[in-house]
């Protein structure tokens, strides 16, 4: 992994400027224990999202639902989403991430129980929608306290731990579908996400915050006592330094996170990043995440055996997200951007023509097999590196409020995506489709070359004067890497 040296001197640079010190077993342990924790909220995000698949079969039959009313149902959990990342954001600046966790765990456990016992199709979709909530909050907060609480020479792995996390939730839900599809038992693969919510909500009592967000609360002894369990005791003081003397210079700029949102260069980040939400969403993961079955009986698979051949769209995910966990330390964001939606691209395209050849059991295959190969580009490279993009690249005094938005605009899109999805696929048809997704990576792919951040290798303190020169429009000094594709410089794409 390359190092730089941003805009902080040498003696203020602490472990990224020089070799960092190794943190004890002790503290491995703890940050693996907060990984772990903290990861359950991107793991009932996966389940949720993942578990309507198998359960929309069977609530078609037992509430007469149209294409309509399943896009309805299914993204009432995203409209609910959209507005909890808004909250989330806002509350992990307020309250803490800690606290925000805590919350987002309670709504888990009751959204949970009132989805798996609604009546009737209106409370079905108000229980989603509360449920939702505590998704949106989740993806927002969960992130955000990973790349903070982490050392920066593993940032990128903890967070992208996070990502795991998600799909090993969907890969879950898949096997629970596959399972209780027997007995048509939907109501139990939609309540199952309490018990994950239960241990979500137990084991956050026992995390600290964030040291970032205890120093912007003042709060010097806690923040420093947290950081005596994650790095090396050397590395400490000059941590400290650097997280205040990020503190500090925004509060000297401007007071007021909304306030802060209106300079030009946070500005122009922000819309980065709401850019990077909606290349995520309108290149189709969630169409097959959400409709996996459906868009198999499609083919003329039949329901049971298209429920349980999305375990391969599941067990895909988890291991392309574990090689994208790998890799985007070494290989850097941006170059994994580029390729992973060049390969998009590419498969879609043939997934859409696969749909115009003759139904047959083995068309359905190559359909799953290129539906599979899509999510190994998918999820190895823009899930994973959207998701650390946002939680990296905003300054610490609006990064709650900022990736709360970002993600606001994320879930808008995946909301749109699923309530059009079901009745695009009627309408037109599933290769139509799939080609209109494939036209939106070629679309995407471009946005990326020109505006995608680079931020690896750079602590978050450093990182963020590195954006404000950039943004500002003057020459970045000592940038982590020398190539076009690396440099943090293309990023906001703000003096063009």
């Amino acid at each position: 992994m390359s190092t730089a040296h941003g805009p902080c001197t040498p003696e203020r640079a602490g472990q990224d400027h020089g070799r960092p010190g190794s943190p004890s077993p002790a503290a491995k342990r703890f940050i693996v224990a907060i990984a772990a924790i903290a990861a359950l909220g991107g793991a009932l995000f996966g389940y949720d999202t993942g578990v309507v698949s198998g359960a929309l079969p069977f609530m078609e039959q037992h509430f007469g639902l149209t294409s309509l009313s399943e896009g309805v149902i299914t993204s009432a959990l995203l409209i609910g989403a959209a507005f909890g990342s808004l909250i989330g954001g806002r509350m992990s600046d307020g309250l803490g991430r800690r606290n925000s966790l805590l919350w987002a765990g309670a709504v888990f456990i009751g959204g949970a129980a009132a989805v798996a016992v609604a009546p009737t199709v209106p409370i079905m979709t108000v229980a989603r929608f509360v449920l939702g909530l505590a998704v949106g909050s989740a993806s927002v907060i969960t992130p955000l306290y990973l790349s903070e609480i982490a050392p920066s020479h593993i940032r990128g792995r903890l967070v992208s731990f996070n990502s795991l996390m998600i799909v090993s939730g969907q890969l879950l839900a898949y096997l629970v579908n596959a399972v209780l599809a027997h007995w048509e038992a939907w109501r139990w693969m939609l309540g199952l996400a309490a018990l994950p919510a239960v241990a979500l909500f137990l084991g956050v009592l026992f995390l600290p915050d964030t040291p970032r967000w205890y120093i912007s609360r003042g709060r010097q002894d806690e923040a420093a006592a947290v950081l005596r369990r994650t790095l090396a005791a050397d590395d400490v003081p000059d941590e400290l330094a650097r997280i205040a003397q990020a503190r500090d210079l925004e509060t000297d700029t401007r007071s007021g996170a909304w306030r802060e949102l209106q300079l030009p260069w946070v500005r122009r980040l922000l819309l980065v990043g709401m850019g990077l939400a909606i290349v995520q969403q309108i290149t189709g993961v969630n169409a097959v995440i959400y409709f996996a079955p459906k868009i198999l009986a499609t083919t003329g698979l039949g329901t049971n055996a298209a429920i349980t051949a999305t375990i391969a769209v599941g067990a895909v995910s988890v291991v392309a997200t574990a090689i994208g966990m790998s890799l985007i330390d070494r290989v850097g964001r941006r170059p994994m951007l580029l390729w992973g939606l060049s390969g998009m691209t590419v498969s879609l395209a043939l997934l859409g023509a696969a749909f115009h050849l003759p139904h047959s059991t083995a068309v359905s295959y190559l359909v799953l097999g290129l539906m599979v190969l899509y999510m190994g580009f998918m999820q190895a490279t823009l899930n994973t590196g959207v998701w650390l993009l946002l939680a990296e690249m905003f300054p610490l005094k609006v990064r709650g409020l900022a990736m709360g938005a970002a993600v606001f605009v994320m879930w808008l899109v995946n909301f749109a995506v699923a309530l059009v999805f079901p009745v695009l696929l009627d309408a037109v048809g599933a290769g139509v489709t799939f080609w209109l997704f494939s036209a939106m990576c070629v679309l995407s792919l471009i946005f990326c070359k020109r505006y995608a951040p680079e931020t690896k290798g750079l602590a978050l303190e450093d990182l963020e004067q590195e954006l404000r020169r950039t943004a500002q429009g003057a020459a970045p000094e000592n940038a982590p890497d020398s190539t076009p594709e690396n440099a943090p410089q293309s990023a906001p794409g703000a003096s063009r």
